[in-house]
């Protein structure tokens, strides 16, 4: 079977790192090619980034760098490139395991020639990510539920709702997490609820894991069923109610790009927009939306909608003209 040049450059790179030092007629009689395409192969390999030393004499040959041993996969210089940025999302977003991540960047620059190096460096230079900053505690909750996760072990933890005076002790079986929004949230099966639900992770006050082994669910997705708690399911519009909103084609433009209401259109002109969305999430979600946008929106429909933005702003309204508000 002939092999491609791709195949052979990394079977020299495995060979080289099972032995200590092959020549390159060892390395031409191990792949069954010839010794000039050795040659080759080795430039290529060495232009690349792998530290390949060359020694002369009459034990001499090719070796890899000690260091370099470690590295399983060889990566070119766009590959390194897009590892790095992945790098800067991971950690703005409070990625759990940023220790083994920056190791793992930190081996990438050690198999990097200085020109290399120099062409990396001028990509990552105004490349920036900005996010919510997380507290320092929350990594390592997020690793104590990854790893729960993994080992499909219970978790004991004490979870405190936005609208709770206290915790609340309760026993998850966690079947993954999911960065939503700035936020990291753990699906799990809830054995005080008897159901599937998601925890926002900083609200967790302490966690501790169990040594219960539970059974996660086959093709189940933590992904398809955050999103289907938070998205209208437009397969059933028969259950979800016409919310109808006119308004200037900039704020229709914003309004129609947000994630929500961009799933939930149904219809769109230049200055009108319907969607379809759930009852509870009119009544709750949308109208604090909705509200930043002032005169430049109106809603037409429903009359529920309009009626909860008149309680809003009136609640609000009265908040503000309270006489111990008011500055002295």
């Amino acid at each position: 079977m002939i092999m491609s040049k791709a195949d052979n450059m990394l079977s020299i790179l495995l060979l080289l790192k099972s032995r200590k030092r092959m020549t390159a007629k060892e390395l031409a009689e191990a792949l069954e090619i010839n010794i000039r395409t050795v040659y080759r192969y080795i430039d290529s390999l060495c232009s690349s980034g792998v530290p390949i030393v060359a020694d002369s004499g009459h034990n001499g040959g090719y070796s890899l760098l000690e260091e370099f041993n470690e590295m399983p996969l060889i990566f070119d210089l766009n590959e390194q490139k897009a590892l790095m940025h992945a790098a800067l999302f991971a950690q703005e977003a409070g990625y759990p395991f940023s220790h083994e991540l920056n190791r793992a960047i930190a081996k990438l620059k050690r198999v990097r020639n200085q020109e290399q190096q120099d062409k990396i460096s001028r990509h990552l230079h105004g490349f920036d990510v900005i996010s919510p900053l997380s507290p320092p505690v929350l990594a390592t909750t997020l690793q104590e539920i990854e790893v729960s996760v993994a080992e499909c072990k219970t978790l004991l933890i004490h979870y405190k709702k936005g609208n709770e005076s206290s915790a609340q002790i309760r026993h998850i079986d966690p079947y993954g997490l999911v960065y939503w929004k700035g936020k990291w949230y753990v699906v799990a099966y809830c054995q005080l609820r008897k159901d599937v639900r998601s925890f926002r992770v900083d609200r967790v006050e302490s966690i501790s894991k169990t040594e219960k082994i539970f059974e996660r669910p086959q093709d189940f997705s933590v992904r398809h069923f955050f999103l289907h708690k938070l998205l209208p399911n437009l397969d059933q519009k028969e259950y979800l109610i016409s919310v109808h909103i006119v308004g200037k084609q900039e704020a229709l433009n914003d309004l129609c790009e947000h994630w929500l209401f961009g799933h939930a259109l149904i219809e769109r002109s230049v200055d009108r927009a319907q969607f379809v969305l759930d009852e509870k999430v009119i009544q709750t979600y949308v109208p604090y939306f909705l509200l930043p946008y002032g005169r430049s929106i109106q809603v037409v429909e429903p009359l529920i909608l309009k009626n909860r933005l008149v309680v809003i702003t009136s609640e609000l309204l009265d908040f503000y003209q309270k006489d111990d508000f008011t500055d002295h």
